[in-house]
């Protein structure tokens, strides 16, 4: 036990140490701003994040690190409480194997290290297992309400909390032990207050015209493309990273072992593995299938491996452990040499290095364009860094009549801007020199009189440029509809 806690103490607190190196992620930025803008919930995300950063930066202020701290307090949260669960089902001394096997996973070091509603969400999840495996097998009625308040909470944090309701159904159904509790009021008493608990999300969602959802629906549903087995490669790819090879590998091994008592003969699989399964299967092998049409993206199964990891905890060799442990250390101190010394550029907005620099730099630039506002026009990630660092209003895409996510909804009265120049800020992640770019860019003649490239932006490191900003001094703003 002692050497098991001293290994997860000894993965925290390095985690605690790493994370002044770690710069800024878009992610981190653009939900930091949701906090600045607090809301009962958000165009493309519930509003969990929001308050989780808002309630934080009140006790630790604004900078990166308090950011990151954030992340990392609450993803300890999710730690403990994993243990609490797994300690629930395995009784043995592998509570504590399976605690390390979860605490050394790159997907706890990613929710760790960038902020996204992941975090919040993992944390409800599980404490939404520990009550519903209390309620039911322990049969302590209050816990059903504890459950129905957690899995709001986790609906608040993201929309894959559908899956905790469907998951209680799913063991439910299949249990001839504990299928008599439809005949309760407990299991729809905690439905009822799962949505109770959700009203932020429904309530934003009417007064927006279901923009959310229907964000988070149909318009993904229109990016379905056609059968295709890179994306599956994808997905394969990504997880093996996020959980390590022996949990992985073991994941799979578990579902071939058990599969075909888990689809043909439930009712032969002990309660307690039974109820680990019914959050782990369905979604696990769901997003495998979608990933044949959609590209799932690395953070949609982390919920899954809660219970999947504790399954494994169960059966696994103590000498797999040990080379997990090993990998595991491997992969961090590569990611730590990574973000410190930044040996290998990243030709993409989705790094943590150079966006101090660049609001510096956008700063000095402005004394010199006094009249100017600044905007961006990627997705969101170059006008939330901007925000950040400068504190002040950065506008994004919608200036150039494109959505522009939950920017689109804090109240921006464009139709004030009209007749204002501007300076416009254009990311090239995969520059192939330094100098002015010479292209045309036919939303800033629709939008503005006139414009003229300036020099670009350079962040260099060591003398070499790695990030390039183009930018573009734009005249006489001529508003949306024009």
């Amino acid at each position: 036990m002692k050497k098991a806690i001293l290994i997860i103490l000894i993965f925290n607190i390095g985690r605690v140490l790493f994370l002044p190196w770690m710069g800024m992620m878009p992610q981190d930025a653009y939900y930091y701003f949701y906090s600045e803008h607090l809301s009962l919930s958000y165009f493309d995300h519930p509003p969990m994040v929001a308050y989780m950063q808002y309630l934080f930066s009140l006790i630790f202020g604004k900078t990166v690190f308090a950011v990151k701290f954030t992340d990392f307090l609450v993803t300890f949260g999710t730690q403990l409480a994993f243990f609490a669960l797994a300690s629930k089902i395995i009784r043995s001394n592998r509570k504590y194997t399976t605690w390390i096997l979860f605490t050394a996973t790159l997907m706890i070091s990613s929710l760790v290290m960038v902020t996204t509603p992941d975090v919040p969400l993992l944390l409800f999840w599980t404490l939404s297992l520990l009550a519903l495996y209390v309620a039911i097998f322990d049969k302590k009625n209050w816990y059903w309400i504890w459950a129905g308040i957690f899995m709001g909470l986790a609906f608040d944090s993201k929309y894959t909390a559908l899956a905790l309701p469907a998951g209680l159904f799913i063991f439910l159904v299949f249990s001839n032990r504990f299928r008599s509790l439809f005949k309760t009021p407990w299991p729809y008493l905690t439905v009822l207050l799962m949505i109770v608990f959700s009203f932020p999300v429904i309530k934003w969602n009417i007064d927006n015209h279901f923009a959310s959802f229907a964000f988070q629906s149909s318009e993904r549903a229109e990016s379905v493309s056609g059968l295709t087995i890179h994306n599956f490669l994808g997905l394969i790819g990504t997880q093996f990273f996020l959980l390590l090879p022996i949990i992985y590998v073991g994941l799979w091994w578990i579902m071939f072992r058990y599969f075909g008592r888990i689809f043909k003969k439930p009712n032969q699989i002990n309660p307690e593995l039974w109820f680990l399964f019914s959050f782990f299967i369905p979604m696990f092998l769901g997003f495998y299938m979608v990933s044949f049409f959609y590209w799932v993206k690395l953070n949609w199964l982390m919920p899954t491996y809660i219970t999947g990891i504790i399954i494994l905890g169960k059966f696994i060799h103590e000498k797999w452990i040990k080379w997990h442990l090993l990998l595991s250390a491997v992969f961090h101190i590569i990611i730590m040499v990574e973000v410190i010394w930044y040996p290998v550029p990243v030709k993409s907005d989705d790094t943590w290095y150079g966006w101090e620099e660049l609001s510096d730099k956008t700063m000095e630039l402005q004394k010199d364009y006094p009249d100017a506002f600044i905007f961006s026009a990627d997705n969101y990630k170059t006008t939330a860094e901007l925000m950040f660092f400068t504190n002040q209003k950065i506008y994004g895409r919608n200036i150039i009549g494109k959505h522009a996510l939950h920017y689109n909804y804090i109240g921006d009265n464009l139709l004030l801007l009209k007749g204002k120049n501007a300076l416009f800020i254009d990311s090239h992640p995969r520059f192939t020199h330094d100098l002015k770019s010479g292209d045309k860019i036919p939303e800033l003649s629709k939008y503005f009189k006139s414009y003229i490239e300036l020099d670009p932006i350079l962040i260099k490191r060591n003398g070499t440029t790695v990030r390039k900003f183009c930018v573009y001094y734009c005249t006489d703003y001529k508003g949306i509809g024009s």
